[in-house]
């Protein structure tokens, strides 16, 4: 799994350092991309616009969705791939939400994991592992 594709659907620069420090720090080396919001990611997924070359952008396994960005959200991004089951891709939240119907929403719509911001590595690592059992 150390070669399989980890997009990132983050609209807030600072966050997106974070976590890329965090998996740095967590060992995961795995290529990691980032998108601005949940449209991006969508068409990323989907193989679209932008994102047609799949040399250029290969299919991504793995995405840690922000739950609020713009244009989509992660629970909108969770609920197309959740109809969109002819891609395996599993995915987990990053939100700074610590509410209860937050995670709660995500699990229903197929989230592997949740972790509030800014995640560490070893919530990294505990969510990787979560996604190798999926």
């Amino acid at each position: 799994m150390d070669r399989d594709v980890i997009l990132v659907a983050e609209d807030n620069e600072d966050d997106a350092f974070f976590m890329r420090r965090a998996f740095d720090e967590a060992g995961l080396r795995n290529p990691f991309l980032i998108v601005p919001n949940g449209q991006a990611a969508i068409n990323y997924l989907a193989g679209v616009g932008d994102y047609r070359d799949r040399t250029k952008y290969p299919q991504a396994t793995f995405v840690f969705l922000d739950l609020k960005m713009p244009f989509k959200s992660g629970f909108d991004v969770l609920a197309w791939l959740k109809e969109r089951r002819d891609l395996k891709v599993r995915a987990a939240v990053l939100s700074s939400s610590p509410e209860e119907r937050d995670m709660a929403r995500a699990r229903e719509l197929g989230a592997v994991c949740y972790l509030i911001k800014p995640p560490t590595p070893e919530m990294l690592k505990s969510c990787w592992e979560q996604f190798e059992l999926s």
